[in-house]
């Protein structure tokens, strides 16, 4: 079995991510958005990164302008990078998909969430200025729903989508594996432009084996059964995509929780990654771990077509270093 593992640092979302105050949004179409007179009342209520005090000695400011000129143009082809973005992500208020839109706002990626309920997107990120977030209202079950309007100017589609595998409150209204990972991720791909630079699919390990013991428990009601058929369209959909299955996910969910305490949450102890291939990784993951490794996904060319088995285990881990990141995926190839 092909594997990698790395023992690097934690992931670093920045705390310093704050918001001003909050309007009522009002609805356009199928999105939700602030408006305009909303937006000057709440002074932008736009997402800032906070100050960084600047260096009261000469000496320091001579030391940074040095350390600027020397990575100025890497920051400058990042900062390109970041603003050429707009990434759709697709169960952005579930435990791993809420790491993933509040790492996407800390790097200033460009993010629009779909979603059945967008005033859960208020409570989670705050309001903020259209032109960086965005929130449509549609369900994935329901193909109708899924207007083409949602995709314009969308470069990468995260979708973490996902339900209980055994009957839970979490099923009231139709939520079912087959409903929400099968019917849900089909509609979702078919709907999608074939200009979609990168297609991120969560799923879970275990998918190539539900009739095999003991994956035969968890797929007793078809979740590992549909998130394989789900996989299966994926790939044959001529979308360029990056499968990421994850063991048994644990750090959250935070569904209660606001933007900066999200941008706060660590992995404990379990900040290492361990990567394989061939469905033969058993173990668990941290959903900040699954969502850094949504993220990276989307930058690393030879990601593409490829689907990777994740897990996470004591350590320091790969934090958001590209390269790292990098180093676990090629090592599993």
């Amino acid at each position: 079995m092909a594997m990698a593992m790395a023992c690097l640092n934690p992931l670093a979302l920045s705390p310093r991510l704050a918001y001003g105050g909050r309007a009522a949004p009002r609805r356009c179409c199928s999105v939700v958005v602030p408006t305009s007179s909303a937006r000057a009342a709440a002074g932008r209520c736009r997402w800032r990164l906070a100050a960084v005090a600047e260096e009261p000695q000469a000496v320091r400011q001579q030391e940074q302008q040095q350390r600027t000129e020397g990575s100025g143009e890497a920051g400058a082809e990042a900062a390109a990078d970041a603003s050429s973005k707009l990434v759709l992500v697709v169960g952005g208020t579930g435990g791993v998909g809420q790491l993933v839109v509040a790492s996407l706002l800390s790097r200033n990626i460009k993010t629009r969430l779909l979603l059945r309920d967008p005033a859960k997107a208020v409570t989670l990120f705050g309001e903020q200025d259209e032109s960086v977030f965005q929130a449509y209202k549609a369900d994935t079950r329901n193909a109708a729903e899924l207007d083409p309007e949602i995709f314009e100017g969308v470069t990468h589609v995260i979708c973490t989508t996902g339900t209980t595998a055994f009957p839970s409150k979490r099923w009231d209204g139709d939520n079912t594996p087959e409903r929400v990972d099968w019917d849900g991720t089909r509609n979702l791909v078919s709907a999608m432009p074939r200009t979609i630079k990168r297609l991120v699919l969560v799923s879970s390990i275990g998918v190539t084996k539900y009739n095999e013991l003991p994956w035969s428990i968890m797929n007793l009601f078809g979740v590992l059964k549909y998130k394989k058929m789900a996989e299966d369209f994926v790939q044959n959909s001529g979308i360029p995509f990056t499968i990421i299955r994850p063991g048994r996910l644990t750090d959250g969910p935070y569904t209660s929780y606001d933007l900066n305490t999200l941008l706060q949450a660590t992995a404990g102890e379990r900040r290492a990654v361990v990567m394989g291939e061939g469905d033969k990784l058993v173990g668990e993951a941290s959903r900040l771990v699954v969502a850094e490794a949504c993220i990276q996904a989307l930058d690393i060319e030879f990601t593409e077509g490829q689907i990777y088995e994740i897990n996470s285990v004591k350590g320091e881990g790969p934090g958001s270093d590209p390269e790292k990141w990098k180093e676990l995926f090629r090592a599993v190839q």
